[in-house]
């Protein structure tokens, strides 16, 4: 499992990527997609068109790491939005992860204060 700095972001690509990506092809589509540098320290999700496969980057100073996921049987429920990218915070994507559908799932009332950059 991911341990997420409180700092850290996340950032998740709303369309699909192709998985044949890796490192410079994922930093490309950060900056390009996500429109964010990829070298902050943030997190950036991409999936594939089945929603079967999983990629995230994240930049550790002193090199990228590129962590992949990939479903036997089923799909992620995906975020939907008509922006290119959206922001999750760290339950949500454990959420995701975990094979939960976001749409469905609501926050009850709560106070968050959003991380400063």
């Amino acid at each position: 499992m991911l341990t997420i700095p409180p700092r850290s972001r996340i950032y998740v690509a709303v369309g699909p990527t192709d998985m044949r990506k890796s490192f410079d092809g994922l930093q490309g589509a950060v900056r390009a997609v996500i429109e964010r540098d990829p070298l902050s320290g943030h997190f950036f999700v991409f999936c594939n068109r089945r929603r079967d496969r999983l990629k995230i980057l994240l930049w550790d100073r002193s090199g990228f790491w590129v962590f992949a996921k990939r479903l036997e049987k089923g799909t992620f429920a995906w975020p939907q939005s008509e922006a290119r990218s959206v922001e999750l915070g760290a339950a949500e994507l454990s959420i995701l992860l975990g094979g939960f559908d976001l749409e469905r799932a609501r926050r009850r009332a709560w106070y968050d204060r959003p991380p400063s950059d």
